[in-house]
């Protein structure tokens, strides 16, 4: 299975205080479940992006969330906007809470009421057990730092219509990032303006 053993390393020494994402594969135990779940571990994350992505196919996806539910742990999907239609049914079908990485990549220079963004939209509408992380600007930004301007409208649509389905991170250490460094200081200055 995949190496989650340093962030359990530091889940074991938070005192409580922390909860991971593993990265678990088809052959996980029970028992190995089991002691993720003791760790802290809350949910496992599946990427769908193709440039980063190992293929796994959709139907042991689907097994290892069947198993994860029972632990009441949920999924988190990376995925770019294009590759949404393709996905919707899996998505949809998931028997768990799914969180969405980064509002699913959407391409912040089309329209935020335009048909790409629109279709995440009515996801989340007509899924209640699906959530949007509104972190990441940095990632998403055509404009850039610090103030990421064009990412911040897709943002609050997402505050605005699904407040108690939203989640807020830094993405620190900001893995792969090739354009820039993010401040972080300049990443929490966006959350009062989304």
């Amino acid at each position: 299975g995949a190496d989650n053993s340093a962030m359990v390393d530091a889940l074991k020494h938070s005192g409580g205080k922390a909860r991971g994402i593993a990265t678990v594969k088809r052959g996980v135990t029970d028992a190995q479940l089991q002691e993720l779940h003791a760790a802290g571990v809350r949910g496992t994350r599946f990427n769908f992006v193709r440039r980063l992505v190992d293929f796994t196919p959709r139907e042991v996806l689907f097994e290892i969330a069947s198993r994860i539910a029972l632990l009441g742990w949920h999924v988190v999907v990376y995925f770019e906007a294009q590759d949404l239609p393709e996905l919707w049914d899996f998505f949809t079908a998931l028997p768990t809470t799914v969180v969405v990485d980064h509002m699913g990549r959407p391409d912040v220079t089309k329209p935020v009421d335009g048909p790409e963004f629109e279709r995440f939209v009515r996801l989340l509408s007509e899924h209640p057990n699906i959530w949007s992380k509104v972190s990441c600007p940095e990632r998403l930004s055509q404009s850039g730092p610090p103030a990421y301007d064009d990412v911040v409208p897709f943002a609050r649509r997402l505050v605005e219509t699904f407040p108690d389905r939203v989640l807020w991170g830094t993405d620190w250490p900001h893995p792969n990032m090739k354009t820039h460094m993010p401040d972080d200081g300049a990443l929490v200055d966006v959350v009062p303006r989304i």
